[in-house]
Formats: C-alpha cells, structure tokens, sequence
C-alpha cells in the first residue's frame, strides 16, 4: 500500500489573469421562481455599472436567454454593455448569439450604429457609469428573429429562430486582472412578458461563478442590496457562495 500523503489545497487564484479557454472570468445570475410553464417572448433587465473599469481591459456585462421551439433549444443570445479600448470612449454595445445544433455565429440584420471593430454584432455605444440602461430582448419583424434594444432603441435582429424564450440570466464577464481595482454591476428590474401579454418576474437568481479550475478569479463575489437590486463586484472577498439563491425584494 502506498504512504498516505496530505495534500494542500490549490492557492486561491487572486492575481493575474484568468487562465480560462477564453482568457475571461465569469459570474451569472440565474433567474428563478417564474411562473411554472410560462412561455417568454421577451425579458428585460436594468443595468447600471456603478464603479467602472479604469484599466484598458475587456469587460461585458449582459442579459442573456435561449430561443427555443416547443422543447428544442435553437440558439441563444446576450445582449450588454462592454467596456473595450478599441471602442470611442471604451464603450461598446453588443448583441450576438450562437446556433444551438452547429454552435455557428448567428446571422442577424445590418445595424444602424457603427463599430470600430467592423465587429456586426459589437457597436459603438457611449453609456456612463452610474447610469441605469434598459436592456431587452423581444421578438423582432418576422417569426424566428430576435430584437436586442437599449431603453428602446434596436441594436439589430438575430435570426436564431424559435419562437419563444428560456434560461434567462444575467452575466459579468471581465478579461481583466484577478487583481485589477473592483469593479461593480447592479442589475434590477428584472421582468419577461408571456405569449398572452401577461408581465411576470423572476422572485430569486441562483448564483454561479466559473470555478478557479476552470481558469475563472476566487475574488468576484454578489449582493443583494435589498432593494431587487444585485450586485456583481470583481476583485473583492466572495462573500456569496455558488449555488446561493438571492431573493428579490
């Protein structure tokens, strides 16, 4: 037999970058407690960054659902505001999603704003700390296309195809430093309209962060604000663990 050995426990990562597949961090809020069997056709959330980046890194903060069709998933899609130097002012807006079945880019229309990373699915946007923006993603102009509006304004329509909407969550993801100055999020105002034009509300959001082994920071954690608020911090004690429920109002 061999000698038993203690083993320490991998060093909390706190420093330096994220060592994920996409070289970012991730948070999400996932919301729960809606109506058993409600179909969704749209879901909308508010979002304000209350302490901004002040490094010349990648942030995204976004609301995010899937497109489905009866049971089968077709897609999904997140639409948010991106804090990314190659952008006027570092602000961007982004509204993009993935295929279900072939994990392809979706196709989507022409968008009114420009982008100075010729990138069709991230725009330029000049939003502002402490500034609250509603974000919401609806039906678009024909069966199967999505809508992704700022306070009302479209950024573009995605073909993901489906007919209503699931799995609404929001998300923090940062490709900053584990250790780079804290950075907060607060989203609020979380609603969804149903097919019969009914508007309903998630009464909770389940918590989960990317785990150190899969490359994600130790030092992000949520909040609460007691207000329906929640808050997503970066490079600060977690105090929330994973799988948490936090109750709204």
């Amino acid at each position: 037999m061999l000698p038993w050995r203690r083993t320490r426990p991998a060093a909390a990562r706190t420093a330096g970058y994220p060592t994920s597949s996409n070289a970012a961090s991730s948070f999400h809020l996932r919301w729960a407690g809606l109506p058993p069997g409600a179909r969704l056709v749209e879901v909308a959330a508010t979002l304000e960054i209350v302490e901004g980046p002040v490094v010349p890194e990648l942030y995204f903060w976004a609301l995010q659902a899937s497109f489905a069709a009866g049971a089968r998933r077709t897609g999904a899609a997140h639409l948010g505001l991106q804090w990314y130097p190659p952008h006027p002012g570092s602000t961007a807006v982004n509204w993009g999603g993935y295929d279900a079945g072939t994990g392809a880019v979706l196709d989507g229309s022409a968008a009114a704003l420009p982008s100075a990373t010729g990138n069709p699915n991230t725009r330029d946007f000049a939003w502002s700390p402490g500034r609250p923006y509603r974000l919401s993603i609806g039906p678009g102009s024909a069966p199967g296309r999505w809508r992704g509006a700022v306070d009302g304004v479209a950024v573009r329509e995605l073909a993901g195809g489906g007919d209503h909407l699931t799995e609404p969550m929001v998300w923090a993801e940062v490709f900053a430093r584990c250790d780079h100055p804290p950075v907060t999020a607060r989203w609020s105002g979380f609603t969804a309209r149903t097919a019969a034009g009914d508007v309903v509300a998630p009464d909770r959001v389940t918590v989960s962060y990317q785990t150190r082994a899969d490359g994600g920071c130790d030092n992000t954690t949520v909040a609460a604000d007691g207000s329906g608020a929640v808050l997503q911090t970066t490079g600060t004690e977690r105090l929330v663990p994973p799988g948490a429920a936090l109750a709204l109002g």
